[in-house]
């Protein structure tokens, strides 16, 4: 058992007291402890934490003493205490937002996959009925470097991962195809089993005349921009489909951006640090790539309607769309 760990068990009301402690407003304590009871505190914690108190941090300070989180960030550092008239209603509103932002999302996600599902492998498919399985479909770093902790390459790795995906699926068409022709399957019947990540590592590994020929479907010229936008567009699914925080996360894998005169939508973000690293980027990305699935979608629409109206008022701790790496005049773009 480890030894180290010595927070305690607290009891709801004890959360709640806690909170209050730390200069949360409770209005309603019996609403307050039915969200903690049915969401929980740690989750709820994403959200309120942006709700803390900062403090310069100390010339003097020993940034040994630090976490690596605080020293990436030097001059700043949370405290336990809130902003005055920090709610706990203020936090449930922020997460109400953020679920209503992830079910938006995994909506567009859902389409984009089952685009590029039929793009990749009708493509693919032109070339050999089991293209996956032919190392010269691939470039070289994909088919051929052998990975030193695995001894396999990254088309080894990403078999063994189809091949477990059609092992585990229950769908009538995926027996069918295996009880009347055998393994393996043909590669517009296996896409239907790829997940975005299965499918956005292929993508990754086809030849650059291939990534470019399915980019441009997409109006993108360049496909390793492309397969960073896959690669972006996976981890945003990975946050939605967890449940986890998405609003003003840090996105782990940043799109490349195609030049300007490519996707104009995008000019705002071309050398902008801040607004790379969030999640508005990502869903402007799906928004192009809509467009061009259905030209008549109102996926955009209702994101723009989202941050106009479903966004709470938080101007009194400082937060708003900024966070979220929007642009001035972002809602003026065609949705």
């Amino acid at each position: 058992m480890p030894e180290n760990y010595t927070k305690p068990w607290l009891s709801i009301d004890e959360q709640l007291a806690k909170l209050r402690q730390r200069g949360m407003v409770v209005s309603d304590p019996a609403k307050s402890r039915d969200y903690l009871e049915r969401i929980g505190y740690y989750r709820l914690s994403g959200y309120w934490f942006a709700f803390r108190e900062r403090s310069e941090l100390c010339c003097a300070l020993n940034p040994a003493a630090l976490g690596k989180h605080e020293r990436s960030k030097p001059g700043r550092l949370p405290l336990d205490q809130f902003k005055p008239g920090a709610s706990f209603e203020n936090a449930v509103d922020l997460y109400v937002f953020d679920k209503k932002l992830r079910l938006l999302a995994m909506d567009a996600l859902e389409r984009i996959e089952i685009s590029l599902r039929v793009d990749i492998s009708h493509h693919l498919g032109e070339r050999h009925r089991f293209a996956y399985l032919q190392p010269e479909l691939f470039h070289a770093g994909f088919a051929s470097a052998i990975d030193p902790k695995t001894g396999l390459t990254a088309h080894h790795g990403w078999l063994a991962t189809q091949a477990t995906l059609i092992t585990r699926s229950k769908e009538d068409f995926i027996r069918h195809n295996r009880e009347k022709y055998g393994l393996p399957l043909a590669i517009w019947v296996a896409c239907e089993v790829w997940d975005f990540g299965c499918m956005s590592r292929l993508f990754g590994g086809l030849a650059e005349a291939d990534q470019d020929q399915i980019a441009q479907r997409y109006g993108i010229s360049n496909g390793r921009v492309f397969a960073s936008w896959l690669r972006s567009l996976n981890y945003l699914r990975n946050v939605c489909a967890h449940h986890c925080r998405l609003w003003n996360r840090n996105m782990a894998h940043q799109p490349k951006l195609p030049p300007i005169s490519e996707v104009p939508a995008l000019t705002a973000f071309h050398g902008n640090a801040h607004r790379l690293a969030r999640p508005f980027l990502a869903l402007c990305i799906a928004q192009h790539l809509m467009q061009n699935i259905n030209p008549g979608s109102t996926w955009g629409r209702r994101l723009k309607t989202l941050l106009q109206e479903g966004f709470p008022a938080l101007d009194h701790l400082g937060l708003n769309l900024l966070g979220m790496g929007v642009d001035e005049g972002w809602e003026l773009r065609n949705w």
